[in-house]
């Protein structure tokens, strides 16, 4: 019966890509603004085939440009990001060779980064910073890999700077970056705890194709998407500081969301509130030139 319900909903998905293909990459050749909800539409469908069920606390903001800062757990992430809003994904570059997902990652206009080399890091950063000052909302795993759903791991910085490039790009002086805990919270109704939590999780050396069936037989997730407040920023900041404060951030809002505890100093209120990495402000000193440095 479970075999039977994952061949429905890959032959669903099957002809919803097979139609929604050709609009994309028509609307991608002519820059159409419908490339940017295309996608959109394919992970609502794919959201609902799959039975996933996602809670928001929060919402993500509507200030431009915008980058969020994000845990990674699963390739599920990309399909319950992908359903809220009209978004693209900073991707590693091993995604774009992959079968059918690196198709999937190129037709949602994601930007391809190689981690293992410096200098295609400082390209990409502009890449994104283009992106960004023309109104994308950009999603980094900040993290750099998956893991196992039960913790947050330490976030990177490198790509940070492309906010500030953002700015530099941009019709305006300033620039948000908003933190986001993904958490895989229940399954068939059930709480999952910290066993089977990593069975949905698809991390280190999981083969794609049986993680893939084994949930789609199972499905019944949910996850909980908690929005933290977003950060403004104008002028100079300091990469590595804002790096580990969106890193506290986002492992409080995971801990909270996993454990049931509430924590409403996390979820946004008004974005003009948040003030603490602007170049006005004593909370972190400016730190140009290393920024600067990093980015280049």
């Amino acid at each position: 019966m479970h075999s039977a319900k994952a061949v429905v909903i890959i032959l669903a998905l099957t002809i919803a890509t097979l139609v929604l293909i050709p609009l994309q990459w028509i609307a991608m050749r002519l820059n159409l603004r419908l490339q940017r909800f295309l996608p959109l539409l394919w992970h609502r469908i794919a959201r609902r085939l799959m039975g996933l069920r996602v809670r928001q606390r929060g919402h993500m903001v509507t200030h431009r440009p915008l980058l969020v800062a994000a845990n990674h757990v699963s390739w599920l992430d990309i399909v319950v990001l992908g359903q809220t809003a009209p978004l693209s994904f900073i991707a590693k570059s091993e995604v774009a060779s992959w079968p059918v997902f690196g198709l999937f990652a190129k037709l949602q206009r994601s930007v391809f980064v190689n981690r293992n080399r410096r200098s295609h890091t400082g390209k990409v950063t502009r890449e994104v910073a283009d992106r960004m000052a023309q109104g994308d909302a950009m999603v980094l795993f900040a993290e750099g890999t998956s893991s196992n759903g039960n913790e947050v791991l330490p976030f990177r910085s490198a790509l940070i700077g492309a906010v500030h490039h953002a700015m530099d790009q941009g019709d305006g002086d300033k620039a948000w970056v908003q933190p986001l805990a993904i958490s895989y919270t229940h399954l068939q109704g059930m709480p999952m705890g910290r066993f089977w939590r990593p069975h949905v999780a698809w991390y280190g050396d999981m083969e794609l194709p049986g993680h893939l069936w084994a949930l789609l037989k199972e499905g019944g997730l949910d996850v909980q998407l908690t929005w933290g407040e977003p950060i403004p920023l104008d002028g100079a900041f300091n990469r590595k500081q804002l790096t580990q404060a969106l890193e506290r951030d986002v492992r409080t809002m995971a801990t909270a969301a996993l454990t049931g505890a509430e924590n409403t100093h996390f979820v946004q209120t008004n974005a003009n509130e948040r003030t603490a990495f602007s170049s006005g402000q004593k909370t972190i000193k400016a730190d140009a030139n290393e920024d600067a440095e990093v980015a280049s």
